[in-house]
């Protein structure tokens, strides 16, 4: 994640800044509820593990961008979005992930526009152009949004209770993704504040 330590992302309804140790603390308060350990199929932490998975994030060159999730209207956390390495034989591949954890910013196109955002990031400054989402077979919501952006589902494994889709991106994808995302801008982001890039 060094690469991108340093990268905020501002769309139109949210802002996709790099998780930091400041983000820690309100990341482990979410990860307490047991909806969103059953969602995003995660055990819960204490707090050092939180910081210490923290600093994993930041350090490990598999784990491209893990983003917290805030929206541009009332400048506040309500997620996060995660993309990552996960085939060594195919370094085109991302995984990707995405949380909202506050449940009053669900279902208002938050999800979507920070996928899209993240995909776009992974297409033009990591030569991704394959994308892969792991979700359990009981989170509607979120199969949904990915067929909604493209994604198929290739696989379902009763063993994690989890469905996978993958999108891979050929030309007219690649321009429609381009396409969705016009309007982000990135900017130079430093100890929680903002610079022009």
């Amino acid at each position: 994640m060094r690469m991108n330590q340093n990268t905020l992302l501002l769309g139109k309804k949210v802002v996709l800044v790099p998780y930091t140790s400041a983000h820690v603390p309100r990341y482990h308060e979410w990860m307490k509820s047991e909806e969103l350990q059953r969602l995003t199929a995660s055990e819960p932490l204490t707090l050092e593990q939180e910081y210490a998975m923290q600093h994993s994030w930041r350090e490990d060159a598999d784990k491209k961008w893990r983003a917290q999730l805030g929206t541009t209207e009332e400048s506040c956390m309500v997620g996060d979005v995660n993309l990552f390495l996960t085939d060594p034989e195919d370094p085109a591949l991302g995984e990707i992930e995405v949380m909202i954890a506050e449940p009053s910013c669900r279902g208002r196109g938050f999800g979507t526009e920070a996928v899209l955002m993240m995909m776009s990031y992974g297409v033009t400054k990591l030569g991704l152009t394959k994308f892969e989402a792991k979700i359990g077979q009981g989170n509607e919501p979120s199969i949904r949004m990915f067929q909604k952006l493209h994604f198929e589902q290739v696989a379902v494994s009763s063993i994690f209770q989890e469905v996978t889709l993958r999108l891979t991106m050929s030309k007219p994808e690649w321009q429609w993704l381009l396409a969705q995302t016009s309007h982000v801008e990135e900017k130079l982001y430093r100890d929680g504040s903002v610079e022009p890039h």
